[in-house]
């Protein structure tokens, strides 16, 4: 390649690898179509071994479900990845075993910086905090309390919740059901979604709690829903943690010929771009607009740093948006 550019192994050196050292434009250009010539791609391998660095970042979700602002965060932290030379590896975390077996891949080297998006208790905070010891880059999307040594971004969804119930209520409904994800129907005291239902419910100084599962998949949702509404003391409202298990009410709404929001209002939580051609379109809490690029940013400004910044917060806004299925 030195022959074919006319210029020495040195020169060859410094500008495929990157560094800092001055090589004029046109030599540069010169090396660069000699490369494309010759078909030349680095050894990113060897290249990870004298830096000791992988050039990856790694993705930590749930599930790999088709989750809508997961394929949204994942296509964000991809194209911000390439732009900066990284490519993504994701892991999926739906079990203790899985949590556990994350954190030693992790721990391992696997990548540079990680994102965890997570729902449930499975990735502990002991687990997390541990993690954040060792120096990884860390960026994790959490409304739990006590994380240090990464970013954290936070999402007010109980304040969200506590609203769209609290317009139901104000509304007439008095017998609001709360369908729940399944770690929200076993977790020892209330938090995010069922926290916000269950602090309007008390502001409004209704007894009553309605709370089952079914959010997790849209036939669960179907089932559950077409259970509730077929009891003779069916609920008039139906709160849904997500929005597809939302639409998922509304279609057993409608083909057990209840009209919606006259017989129940409903509501769901993710504001999915598929609650705006439901019929009727859904009502539901979430942020205005997916963009996670903020977040992405977050954990590229660490790997970027010369020094690891102090650990931050940021709160990603969220609101309940009112549509005609409430």
């Amino acid at each position: 390649m030195a022959e074919l550019a006319n210029v020495s192994v040195a020169t060859v050196s410094y500008v495929l690898s990157g560094k800092d050292r001055p090589v004029a434009a046109e030599t540069r250009q010169r090396v660069l179509d000699a490369a494309r010539q010759l078909g030349y791609t680095p050894n990113q391998a060897a290249r990870s071994l004298r830096k000791r660095r992988t050039q990856r970042v790694c993705l930590v979700l749930s599930s790999f479900g088709g989750v809508p602002s997961d394929e949204r965060l994942a296509t964000d932290l991809h194209e911000m990845a390439d732009a900066r030379g990284y490519s993504v590896v994701s892991l999926s975390v739906y079990s203790e075993a899985r949590a556990k077996a994350a954190v030693e891949v992790l721990r391992g080297g696997i990548a540079d910086g990680v994102l965890i998006n997570l729902v449930g208790d499975h990735l502990t905070r002991d687990l997390l905090s541990g993690l954040a010891a060792t120096g990884l880059p860390m960026v994790v999307m959490s409304n739990e309390s006590g994380l240090e040594g990464c970013d954290v971004v936070r999402t007010p969804e109980a304040e969200a919740t506590a609203e769209a119930v609290g317009h139901l209520l104000a509304g007439g409904r008095r017998r609001v059901a709360f369908m729940a994800h399944r770690h929200e129907v076993y977790r020892d005291k209330p938090a995010g979604r069922l926290l916000g239902y269950t602090t309007a419910l008390d502001r409004h100084g209704v007894e009553e709690r309605i709370v089952t599962g079914g959010a997790d998949d849209r036939v669960s949702a179907y089932q559950t829903a077409t259970d509730l509404l077929s009891s003779p003391d069916r609920p008039d409202a139906i709160f849904a943690a997500s929005d597809r298990a939302a639409i998922s009410a509304i279609w057993a709404a409608r083909d057990l010929g209840l009209s919606v929001p006259q017989d129940v209002a409903i509501v769901g939580a993710g504001n999915i771009d598929e609650g705006l051609i439901s019929n009727p379109p859904l009502s539901t809490v979430g942020p205005l607009r997916h963009d996670y690029t903020d977040v992405v940013r977050l954990l590229f400004d660490r790997l970027q740093a010369e020094e690891p910044p102090p650990a931050r917060e940021i709160v990603r806004s969220w609101t309940f948006i009112r549509r005609g299925s409430s």
